[in-house]
């Protein structure tokens, strides 16, 4: 990508100096035309010119996209190394230790988490290519949108911490809604995902569904981080990631929030990111 940048940048210098050179010359052999040679000059330059700035803004964005296909091959490699070591583990031990009931059984449920886990980063993966190259139809049927949500935020839930639950719901019941079940499930286990994985150990994380002036709402709310005023137009970009994939602790593929917009764009629904304070991200989502 530098030595694209490096010859454009030697072509253009080149075709300035030849522009001033020719110029130049004819002056000399007929000082009459200055006023001729001095307005093409300026139409070619002003042409140049903005023909080099498309030209270099089309290079940037191609360095960009190469660097957010870097990383998302970085997080996926390491998304799917993660599970598969956690289950190769727990597959030796049941095979190679004299294990008791109990223990068997924690082993098979942690293997099926990873399993799980491992599910929703093809689902994600697949979603978001068929979403990009239209081939996805998302059909529409009525569903009890307070039950999905329900199911999904109980699989969600954590209890590593020495607490009894870091997920928060207020669902209200029998929020019905038309939609692609499959893809908003998509969605809302995407966000509760994401408040769970940028906040610290054991930060409540509260999801909250209700009818807003009959129009269902969800609110995700977490208590991490937070997300710069200068990151949020970006956030919803597919790939987009803040920070070095390879020093950046928090797992992810970049697709997640990409597949949130592009779901929610095709069921009228709009979604908005907000401050919490003192700290941490709000999303919410209303649907018309």
């Amino acid at each position: 990508m530098k030595k694209s940048i490096i010859i454009f940048y030697i072509l253009l210098f080149y075709a300035l100096g030849q522009l001033i050179s020719w110029g130049m010359l004819v002056v000399k052999i007929d000082p009459s035309r200055m006023p001729m040679i001095m307005g093409e000059g300026a139409v070619f330059l002003f042409l140049l010119g903005i023909g080099a700035y498309f030209i270099h803004a089309s290079i940037k964005k191609e360095h960009k996209l190469h660097e957010n296909q870097q990383n998302f091959l970085l997080s996926v490699t390491h998304e799917l190394k993660s599970p598969l070591a956690a289950i190769k583990l727990s597959l030796q031990t049941i095979v190679r230790r004299e294990l008791d009931k109990e223990q068997r059984t924690v082993l098979i449920k942690n293997s099926l988490k990873d399993v799980e886990r491992l599910d929703d980063l093809v689902e994600n993966m697949l979603l978001a290519t068929k979403i990009e190259s239209k081939t996805y139809s998302f059909p529409k049927e009525k569903f009890d949108f307070s039950d999905l949500v329900t199911r999904i935020t109980d699989r969600l839930q954590v209890h590593s911490c020495g607490c009894e639950q870091i997920i928060s719901t207020d669902i209200e019941d029998n929020v019905v809604i038309e939609g692609d079940q499959f893809a908003l499930s998509s969605v809302v286990n995407n966000l509760v995902e994401n408040a769970v994985k940028y906040s610290g150990p054991c930060a409540e994380i509260t999801v909250k569904l209700c009818q807003n002036d009959g129009k269902p709402k969800l609110v995700v709310s977490d208590k991490g981080l937070g997300i710069p005023d200068s990151e949020k137009m970006h956030i919803f970009d597919k790939f987009y990631r803040v920070g070095d994939e390879n020093v950046r602790k928090s797992k992810g593929t970049g697709l997640g929030l990409f597949i949130v917009k592009e779901v929610l764009q095709n069921h009228d629904a709009d979604i908005s990111v907000k401050d919490n304070v003192p700290h941490g991200a709000i999303f919410e989502v209303t649907f018309n």
